[in-house]
């Protein structure tokens, strides 16, 4: 603190009724006191909030807060110490430069700012370590909320914006995923003002680190962050929990939805700009169309990378089918090979995958529409029902509802399964020479598959299928298409398991062929073959031959 002027000084030797209980104080401190460390700086915090006279004594609380990082109980008890402190003096309003200040109280105030400074400057450095980041999260939120609420112009709201990024940079380049999840529980999930200028820091942190060496991890603990905040707002009337007092101006960008929009917009584009791997790449389209377009005041800003990740092939292109449908349907996204594309990614490996129920979801959609055309549909229909043939049961239980479904929705398609040929001579060729699928195996473009010219002939033969709950799915094609459509949830997420309970837990009405007598041997003849019957596996082979054969050789 500047030092006093002799004035000044010979004020402070006349005695004043506000200043003698800190003399008392001072002089009257007990040999315990001096002794115990914790008492010393619960006096000190004593005598700063008392007289302006012991201010001092924050340089001391400073330097002993540096003991934080060593787990020093002194150093705790300082950094608390100092918080009430510094919100005390924020409220009290001596942190404002004021016009009607003299020259000496505009120095102190000053003094007091590079303190406060120093201060939130150690906070932040403490939230690097491991064990001390929680409490230091604490303080210096707390010291936030203060910062906010006292040190600025009642008339025009500011946030403390250059002290949360440092919050946020700091929490997410240390590599401490506790701390991480405490910000987005207790502060960033909570209050929308918490929540909006995160956004704004994270894409402050990403654009600063991209300019030098990206931490490892970044990616990953930023990704946690934006991914759980997925509270989008809708409407200005949802916009109701400030962490700081909101803005009276009902003008300002926190009371705006759109603006609340584009800095997770923003955000989520500084993401993007990390994304090194396949890997990173699909974490983001596994949300890109129900967590991350939302934010997105302009989803045509994501038409690159989708349809770049849609190019790509494989379990790629199945993660990037929900986002490039979402910006064909409520943006127009001009993708003429969509069908095309989505055709391609019918392989045999298709119904392998994990991601299995979650591409028949997406296809059910696309071909929902009536109006597609018939050849179109017609060749999803004899692509499913061939890949079907190969497919673990698991799958196949849904390929036939599915089928189902299409052909009532597209009846011109019933050709496929029931096409009488009239022609004598054809017929009769047909039945001594058999006849040639015409459905074309490799043709890319699914309008000239001509699926439509072919049957369905791969769901007869699983009505042969050796697991009865597909062998019985399978036979709704050769009945009358009385129901008007199934629900295919009902045939999705199966695995072996479930098909093997539900077969299980099924009542027997009939029971099951067995031997009226179960014979006494089974491998072995009997001695006496008038009175009983070999077993047929011992008609078959004679064990006892084969040794006294081998015993020869």
């Amino acid at each position: 603190m500047p030092a006093a002027t002799s004035g000044e000084r010979s004020k402070r030797k006349r005695p004043s009724n506000t200043e003698k209980p800190t003399k008392r104080r001072r002089s009257s401190a007990s040999s315990d006191e001096a002794e115990d460390p914790n008492a010393k700086i619960l006096s000190m915090e004593q005598g700063i909030l008392e007289s302006r006279k012991n201010y001092n004594d924050i340089t001391v609380l400073l330097t002993t807060m540096d003991e934080f990082r060593s787990g020093s109980p002194e150093g705790m008890l300082a950094a608390v110490a100092l918080c009430r402190i510094f919100v005390r003096l924020l409220a009290q309003g001596a942190l404002i430069s004021k016009k009607t200040l003299s020259e000496k109280d505009l120095v102190v105030v000053g003094w007091l700012k590079e303190q406060f400074g120093e201060y939130k400057t150690k906070l932040v450095s403490i939230l690097n370590d491991e064990e001390l980041a929680h409490t230091a999260l604490t303080l210096c939120m707390r010291t936030l909320k203060a910062e906010g609420d006292f040190l600025y112009d009642k008339d025009e709201y500011t946030f403390p914006r250059a002290f949360i990024r440092d919050i946020v940079s700091t929490v997410f380049l240390a590599d401490n995923e506790d701390v991480v999840t405490a910000y987005v529980e207790e502060y960033a999930e909570q209050f929308d003002d918490i929540r909006y200028y995160t956004f704004n820091s994270i894409k402050y942190a990403v654009e600063n680190s991209s300019a030098n060496k990206i931490p490892s991890g970044l990616f990953d603990r930023v990704f946690s962050l934006l991914s759980a905040l997925d509270g989008v707002p809708e409407s200005a009337e949802e916009l109701q929990d400030f962490y700081i007092p909101r803005p009276k101006k009902k003008t300002h960008s926190l009371r705006n939805v759109n603006q609340h929009k584009k800095q997770g917009q923003d955000a989520w584009l500084a993401l993007m700009t990390l994304v090194e791997g396949k890997e990173q790449r699909k974490q983001l389209l596994d949300i890109i169309s129900t967590v991350i377009a939302p934010w997105f005041i302009k989803p045509e800003l994501l038409a690159d990378f989708l349809t770049n990740s849609y190019d790509a092939g494989g379990s790629m292109s199945l993660l990037a089918l929900s986002g490039v449908f979402y910006l064909i349907q409520e943006r127009n996204l001009d993708y003429p090979s969509f069908y095309s594309k989505l055709y391609s990614l019918l392989d045999r490996d298709i119904l392998h995958s994990k991601h299995r129920s979650r591409f028949f979801r997406l296809l059910d959609t696309f071909l929902g529409s009536t109006h597609l055309p018939a050849a179109l549909v017609a060749s999803f229909i004899k692509r499913l029902a061939r890949l079907a043939l190969n497919a673990p049961p698991s799958a196949i239980v849904f390929v036939t509802p599915w089928i189902y479904n299409l052909l009532k929705r597209h009846p011109s398609c019933t050709f496929m399964i029931h096409r009488e040929n009239r022609d004598p001579e054809v017929r009769k060729f047909i039945s001594e020479h058999g006849a040639e699928d015409p459905f074309l195996v490799d043709e890319a473009d699914p309008m000239e598959t001509q699926a439509m010219e072919s049957c369905l002939w791969e769901l007869v033969q699983l009505q042969s299928h050796y697991h009865p709950n597909v062998a019985t799915i399978s036979k709704i094609i050769s009945e009358q298409f009385t129901k008007q459509s199934y629900n295919i949830e009902d045939f999705l997420d199966h695995s072996y398991a479930t098909l093997l309970e539900a077969e299980i837990s099924k009542d027997v009405k009939k029971g099951p062929v067995v031997e009226f007598q179960i014979p006494k041997k089974v491998f072995t003849s009997y001695d006496d073959a008038e009175v009983e019957q070999d077993s047929l596996l011992v008609k078959l082979w004679d064990f006892g031959g084969a040794v006294q054969e081998t015993e020869v050789a």
